[in-house]
């Protein structure tokens, strides 16, 4: 008997706790609504369909699961396009990856890493665009325009994103002959990465595209100073000596 009344009570606990927890979970879902419910009228414009709080609040409840199963569904779509993306632009299937870009922003419109990788997609599928058409300047003028709007707008979404900075500069520089503002990423991304011998290069190789010889001439040095590469640092000293030959000629 005494063993009958400790399982009583232990079910009567367990009921009263299971109420409890319906009941702050409806209470928390009827706040829900009725946030949600609030912020859908104040956005509402002015001479729009009349639409109470109260009325909004009903019809959210209505649908509420079919609501959030919505936005589960879409959030992991927005996932695997993301990791199908990325695995195509490794394996430099770039086509491929611009078609599935263009789905995983569809879902996540403020993620860099996808402007990211779209500006470097985009950047090669233009490259590859050699005349098998005759739209094909057309076509590479598109692609080139595309990575360069992605890499800007993956620098709005992260004014830091380095490779973002470093990509565009790189399509300024060797792409689209647009050296002066390849020379204004790069010397950003060098106040970030100031070791970056790569990026020194484009640079030094910036300047000398609009003639500021003497300014590429010191950066070659400053990266042979930097490098401990014994084939980087020749490199370097090679390039400067012949800036240098060029200065006093």
């Amino acid at each position: 008997m005494k063993k009958f009344k400790e399982i009583f009570f232990v079910l009567c606990v367990l009921a009263v706790a299971v109420s409890v927890i319906a009941f702050v979970n409806d209470r928390t879902s009827s706040r829900s609504s009725r946030e949600l419910a609030k912020r859908m009228a104040e956005l509402s414009p002015r001479g729009g369909p009349p639409e109470t709080i109260d009325g909004l609040r009903q019809a959210i409840a209505l649908y509420e699961d079919q609501i959030e199963r919505h936005v589960k569904d879409a959030a992991q779509t927005g996932v695997y396009y993301k990791i199908l993306a990325t695995r195509l632009a490794d394996r430099k299937l770039h086509n491929d990856a611009l078609e599935a870009l263009e789905k995983a922003i569809y879902y996540n419109t403020e993620d860099p890493l996808l402007f990211y990788l779209t500006g470097v997609s985009a950047g090669s599928a233009a490259k590859s665009i050699v005349g098998f058409s005759m739209d094909a300047d057309v076509k590479r003028e598109h692609f080139y325009d595309l990575a360069e709007k992605s890499y800007l707008r993956a620098l709005e979404l992260d004014i830091t994103y380095t490779r973002a900075m470093y990509g565009l500069a790189v399509l300024y520089s060797f792409e689209l002959d647009r050296p002066q503002d390849a020379i204004v990423q790069l010397e950003r991304y060098l106040l970030i990465n100031s070791s970056d011998t790569s990026a020194m290069f484009v640079l030094a190789r910036s300047y000398f595209m609009i003639e500021d010889l003497t300014r590429a001439s010191e950066i070659y040095q400053r990266i042979a100073d930097r490098t401990r590469d014994k084939s980087i640092r020749d490199q370097a000293l090679e390039l400067r000596d012949q800036i240098q030959g060029m200065i006093y000629d």
